[in-house]
């Protein structure tokens, strides 16, 4: 039976209900199967022996959302050819698409979990109430071991950019 957390988040102060268990550093990553922005499937093992920085956003089309992306395409330059930045939300996979275009992300892959919420349920960021993904950091090293986390609480919050950039350095050293 898979796990329903009532008030695991907030939308500004409002409890919501995130289903599936929280992942923890040290964890064995989860794999999963995401849509890509051409409709091909995509997986954790797809990017096996890099270090991956797992951004999720509830929408690529709310201003948080659109900065934390943004942040990580920037940064995506100086984290070095063994880092895969993958963003994951349940917008449609031609919504990403367009929305990638627009705002000209380039370095940072978006995925869709908009099919069947695998990953939200796999990683516990799937929101019932509005079929979201819980704003969240995973950072899982190349040997798809679990290696920083950060669940941010309040859906209207900027997750801790720093901590997750450190600990993906600290992983590829």
């Amino acid at each position: 039976m898979t796990t329903e957390r009532f008030g695991a988040v907030t939308l500004k102060g409002t409890p919501q209900t995130v289903r599936g268990e929280q992942v923890k550093v040290g964890d064995k990553a989860p794999n999963f199967t995401l849509t890509a922005n051409d409709f091909s499937k995509v997986t954790l093992d797809d990017s096996k022996g890099k270090v991956r920085l797992i951004s999720v956003v509830p929408s690529l089309f709310t201003g948080i959302c659109d900065a934390q992306t943004r942040r990580f395409n920037e940064e995506a330059a100086n984290l070095g050819e063994n880092v895969v930045i993958l963003t994951v939300s349940s917008d449609f996979p031609t919504a990403q698409a367009n929305w990638c275009g627009a705002a000209g992300v380039d370095q940072v892959q978006t995925l869709s979990d908009h099919m069947d919420m695998n990953f939200g349920d796999a990683y516990g960021t799937h929101i019932l109430e509005r079929r979201w993904e819980q704003r969240s950091i995973f950072v899982v090293d190349s040997d798809d071991i679990i290696r920083y986390v950060e669940y941010v609480p309040e859906i209207a919050q900027f997750p801790d950019y720093d901590s997750a950039l450190s600990a993906v350095r600290e992983v590829t050293q």
